[in-house]
């Protein structure tokens, strides 16, 4: 059964949600509470941000903890938020393009 879930070679945002949401109904995962995808991501969230600390020059992790590595917990929190836009009725695409035309109309600061 797993073998019928392929991702095609360079995706879209799109084909990207398609194939997560494919592959939660596969593995019988999540789809329907978004307060367990909430806690999820932020779950996934913190590990990305502890491989981050981890390889930062002076960067340091707790004694005995472990930390993935920072484009596996990446990978982790997108597949998060493709879980979650599919929950919602979310097209990501539509979203960064509409997200992108407002900031482009914003005046940005460096502080």
């Amino acid at each position: 059964m797993e073998d019928e879930l392929i991702l095609k070679e360079n995706p879209t945002l799109g084909d990207l949600q398609r194939y997560v949401r494919k592959m939660k109904e596969m593995r019988q995962l999540n789809l329907t509470d978004p307060r367990l995808d909430c806690m999820m991501l932020a779950e996934e969230s913190g590990e990305l941000i502890s491989a981050v600390r981890k390889h930062m020059k002076g960067g340091s992790v707790g004694s005995g903890s472990q930390t993935g590595e920072i484009e596996l917990e990446m990978a982790d929190v997108l597949i998060i938020l493709l879980g979650m836009a599919n929950m919602h009725g979310v097209d990501l695409e539509q979203a960064l393009r509409r997200k992108e035309e407002i900031n482009k109309q914003r005046i940005w600061k460096r502080i």
